[in-house]
């Protein structure tokens, strides 16, 4: 009997023991960062070391808990580093171009990527290249810092979707991811309830392929950041008009309970000859809130951004308003209102310097509407207009001090960009361009 007694405490406690490790390495390992992971598995192995050394000066005849303890450590700290390795394994995979990639990236079913652009860490391809969800990938069509956008297909009605997707398992790991991937679909459940003609439909979201997606309208034609050059400016009646859309867009928005945070030309698409405006993006840059990409840099685009939401402090409405009112005087003007060689310099100066007047650039602007920009440029929110409806009804009567309809200018503008340029079939490309190298930025950033 004594030696069925041992033979059973040992099977128990070998089992037991298994179980625990088996438990801890497989659920609760995974969930927490690398340093936090490495912590706990530290204390545990500190703890049941300690057990052993305790047993022994305690109850030397118990030679089986003796041994498994320190076994039972040992097992932990060999499953820690075999995850660790798998974990670097994967962010390494994350942060290079895989060959099986660029060979793939030849098949039938999307265009090749020239060698001589490579795919950035950020915006991984469709590891199958085929299927995202139920949406048939039909070809990359933009890239964005944490993500990439296709052209898809649903094949069940056949419709053509945009699929925007974000790379968060690239960004983020253990509580945080867990955070940020709530956070993804809330937003997007959020934006998808927007029924709004200038606001882009947002039809389904999901995950696969560890990439959070977002399908959505396809939009053809191209976003406004082309027209923020000196010399391709649009006429002043067509960005009062595209003024006027955009602030209907984020009033709806704004109705809903929803900020857009992140309103800037490259977030506005336009079809000049079919006189479409859509603003895309609602709640992408809230995904991460405080949060910042591994680059360090703070979603959103800094020179776009509001006094209050560049220090932090509470973001409502009126802060799309500031952001309006920078996106229609870098319309008007072809700069943007601050700009500084440093990014403490550009902070510094949206909070605390005053805008120029829009009219020491353009001397031809309207007194009215050099006003209107000026408001919506004011530092304190309180001195904006007092949401997104007045400020959309200021701008519509400004329209009225030019006789020509603005859908009208825009057809004209139309014509003239299509004889100035080739057309640009991939120009949704851009919807998404949160990273230094956006021509939103501050360029000398």
């Amino acid at each position: 009997m004594p030696m069925l007694s041992s033979t059973y405490a040992a099977v128990l406690g070998a089992g037991l023991l298994a179980l625990f490790a088996g438990v801890y390495l497989a659920f609760v390992l995974p969930r927490v960062s690398t340093v936090a992971g490495w912590v706990a598995t530290g204390l545990l192995t500190a703890a049941l070391l300690a057990a052993t050394v305790i047993t022994a000066l305690m109850a030397p005849a118990a030679a089986v808990w003796i041994t498994l303890l320190p076994a039972c450590a040992a097992v932990l700290l060999a499953g820690h580093a075999g995850w660790s390795l798998g974990r670097a394994e994967e962010r390494r995979a994350r942060t290079q171009a895989p060959a099986r990639l660029l060979q793939a990236a030849a098949s039938p079913t999307l265009p090749r990527t020239p060698v001589s652009t490579p795919m950035p860490a950020a915006a991984p391809l469709v590891p199958d290249h085929t299927t995202l969800g139920r949406y048939r990938i039909e070809r990359q069509i933009g890239r964005g810092a944490m993500g990439a956008v296709y052209l898809g297909r649903d094949p069940q009605i056949g419709r053509q979707v945009a699929i925007k997707t974000m790379a968060l398992a690239s960004e983020f790991e253990g509580a945080e991811l867990v955070e940020a991937r709530q956070r993804f679909f809330r937003e997007a459940e959020t934006a998808g309830r927007l029924q709004h003609p200038d606001i882009v439909t947002i039809y389904d979201a999901g995950e696969d392929h560890d990439l959070a997606y977002i399908a959505m309208e396809y939009l053809r034609g191209h976003d406004l950041q082309r027209y923020t050059q000196s010399v391709q400016l649009l006429p002043v009646p067509v960005v009062v008009h595209i003024g006027e859309r955009v602030a209907g867009a984020l009033a709806h928005a704004h109705s809903q309970g929803v900020v857009h945070r992140d309103v800037k030309p490259a977030n506005v698409m336009v079809d000049l000859a079919n006189g479409v405006v859509k603003v895309t993006d609602f709640g992408i840059a809230r995904i991460t809130d405080s949060s910042r990409t591994r680059t360090g840099m703070v979603l959103g685009t800094p020179s776009f951004m509001s006094p209050e939401q560049m220090s932090g402090r509470r973001v409502d409405g009126r802060a799309d308003l500031y952001s309006l009112g920078v996106m229609l005087f870098q319309l008007l003007t072809g700069q943007l209102p601050h700009r500084a060689d440093s990014m403490a310099k550009l902070m510094y100066s949206i909070a605390n310097e005053p805008a120029p007047d829009v009219r020491t650039l353009r001397p031809d602007l309207p007194e009215a509407l050099a006003q209107l920009v000026a408001r919506a440029l004011s530092k304190q929110p309180e001195a904006r207009h007092p949401d997104a409806r007045h400020l959309e009804t200021a701008l519509r009567e400004l329209s009225s001090l030019w006789p020509d309809s603005p859908l009208t200018a825009v057809s004209d503008v139309a014509a003239a960009a299509a004889l100035a340029a080739p057309p640009d079939p991939d120009a949704f490309a851009a919807t998404v361009r949160i990273s230094r190298t956006d021509p939103g930025h501050n360029p000398r950033l």
